[in-house]
């Protein structure tokens, strides 16, 4: 179950980054915005991570996140792929992140309680 997880996380992680880089991204449904594009994509991550890892530290799940949010805005930057790298969708990835894994966070306490 584990490995499947992983896998999914894995993929949702690698296909976010494929969308978020490619130079002509398709349209989305009801056309969201690009900063909720970036709040749906890492709290989805942040949820998957955090089943994908259920022994991991949350704090350690939420910095890779950031890191891959910032690995991001860097490829976007790249002039060829005509995107806009800027530092308000890395605050919009680690806020929608850190919102899951307090959530997440709050749902295990639950669930040991």
């Amino acid at each position: 179950m584990q490995r499947r997880a992983r896998a999914i996380f894995y993929s949702a992680a690698v296909f976010t980054f494929v969308m978020a880089t490619l130079p002509q991204p398709p349209t989305l449904p009801g056309t969201p915005s690009d900063k909720v594009q970036h709040i749906l994509a890492f709290a989805t991550l942040a949820v998957l991570g955090a089943f994908a890892y259920p022994k991991a530290s949350l704090l350690r799940i939420w910095l890779w996140l950031l890191a891959l949010g910032a690995a991001i805005e860097l490829a976007q930057a790249i002039p060829i792929l005509h995107r806009d790298s800027e530092l308000a969708d890395l605050l919009a990835d680690g806020a929608a992140a850190l919102v899951a894994i307090l959530g997440v966070a709050w749902l295990r306490r639950r669930r040991r309680e």
